[in-house]
């Protein structure tokens, strides 16, 4: 049997980029800092993210129905601990950056790396957690952002390498 302080200790050498899920709906506002988000396929567009069933975000999420995947710029640091901070109200937490809607009223972060709005299709629960299998109904991206990876138990900025110079 695997212990959970082994389990998470190899999982800190596993970088991931850093997101705020958010959504919005008949249930109300949620938002939360996650990096558990996974590519499924490209037909449909269709991502995974996976959030505690403990977590009042989840409970939201499921009952809205649709969650935007917001993935942060490598200056967003800030933003990502306000909505990883259980101390924070939700209101607090919107404050701290600026945002619109794309297509299913789920808010997108207006100067991230990437907003994937979505439609939450299917769920699985696995152990504490819920996976939400969501088809992505609209994109906004900007290549030319640092991304902001979480490895090691902290953040790190990342830029593109340079590309190189074609004679």
């Amino acid at each position: 049997m695997i212990d959970k302080s082994s389990y998470r200790e190899a999982m800190s050498g596993l970088g991931a980029a850093v997101n705020v899920i958010t959504s919005e709906g008949k249930a109300g506002l949620a938002g939360c800092t996650v990096s558990a988000v996974c590519s499924v396929t490209d037909d449909p567009p269709t991502l995974l993210v996976c959030i505690n069933r403990a977590s009042k975000n989840n409970a939201v999420i499921r009952e809205n129905g649709n969650l935007c995947v917001n993935v942060l710029a490598g200056d967003q640091r800030d933003i990502a601990m306000q909505f990883a901070s259980k101390n924070v109200s939700m209101e607090t937490r919107f404050a701290s950056a600026a945002w619109d809607r794309l297509k299913t009223g789920a808010p997108a972060l207006v100067d991230g790396v990437a907003a994937l709005d979505c439609e939450v299709m299917s769920m699985n629960e696995v152990g504490t957690h819920t996976v939400f299998y969501c088809e992505i109904k609209a994109i906004r991206s900007s290549a030319d952002r640092e991304g902001l990876m979480y490895f090691g138990r902290d953040f790190h900025r990342l830029r593109q390498a340079p590309q190189p110079a074609h004679a």
